[in-house]
């Protein structure tokens, strides 16, 4: 497991299925854990609240500019941000509307910039460098396997080369962004919509969590601008 003893580390998305994976393996690792939730109905499953460590704000939009500005102006000075805020949608292109392909950029490709510009100004302070970690998607990487969702895959896309081209804009000052790009995650949501699918095969959220926190981690020290398949076997 890697180390982060008294480091802060920001997770978006983290009351989520795969967000709440890594949140709970960084309080285990000894960080303090900065939480934004948009909506109070959110934090009722979530099974790590009032968990020493854990700091979760309430009201939070990362789709608004200002509010993300201000959530991590007021954190204390990270080490690292991870990503995990998103969201899916399938259908074929003529079924498409312009406003569900909006809707994707905005909560993939437009939080992930947002987050990723804010959590640079907020690694700057300390001058140690910093890690960053955005979750693209399997069909970022493999865009033929995204037929049906092709507003979906487009949002991920974003995310992957956005997370490639900072990877290299920011090698020099020591913050190494990197991103995983999950396949079918084996989530109960997942198993509910595909029940007759080999769920064996599905990369688990404590496997996907481990690979984020290493490459958070300090003891990444070279990994960069990569984008790291987490298929399992599937």
């Amino acid at each position: 497991m890697a180390a982060f003893q008294d480091l802060s580390v920001a997770v978006t998305g983290g009351t989520g299925a795969l967000g709440t994976a890594v949140c709970a393996a960084l309080l285990e690792a000894g960080a303090r854990v900065h939480v934004p939730c948009f909506a109070s109905e959110e934090l009722q499953a979530f099974p790590l609240a009032g968990r020493a460590g854990l700091e979760v704000q309430e009201g939070v939009d990362l789709r608004s500019e200002e509010q993300v500005v201000a959530w991590y102006e007021a954190l204390p000075p990270l080490w690292a941000s991870i990503h995990c805020a998103g969201g899916f949608a399938m259908a074929p292109l003529a079924e498409t509307t312009a406003s569900s392909w909006r809707h994707l950029m905005q909560m993939n490709a437009d939080t992930c910039f947002l987050c990723s510009r804010e959590a640079v100004r907020n690694l700057r302070r300390s001058g140690r460098g910093g890690r960053i970690v955005n979750i693209a998607a399997r069909p970022a990487l493999e865009p033929r396997t995204g037929a049906g969702m092709a507003a979906y895959t487009a949002s991920k896309a974003a995310v992957a080369a956005l997370t490639e081209a900072l990877g290299e804009e920011l090698a020099g000052e020591g913050i190494l962004v990197t991103a995983v790009a999950p396949s079918i995650l084996d989530t109960p949501a997942n198993r509910r919509a595909m029940p007759d699918a080999d769920h064996e095969t599905w990369p688990k959220l404590e496997e996907v969590a481990r690979v984020i926190l290493f490459l958070a981690s300090p003891e990444n020290r070279v990994v960069r601008s990569g984008l790291v398949p987490v298929y399992g076997a599937c």
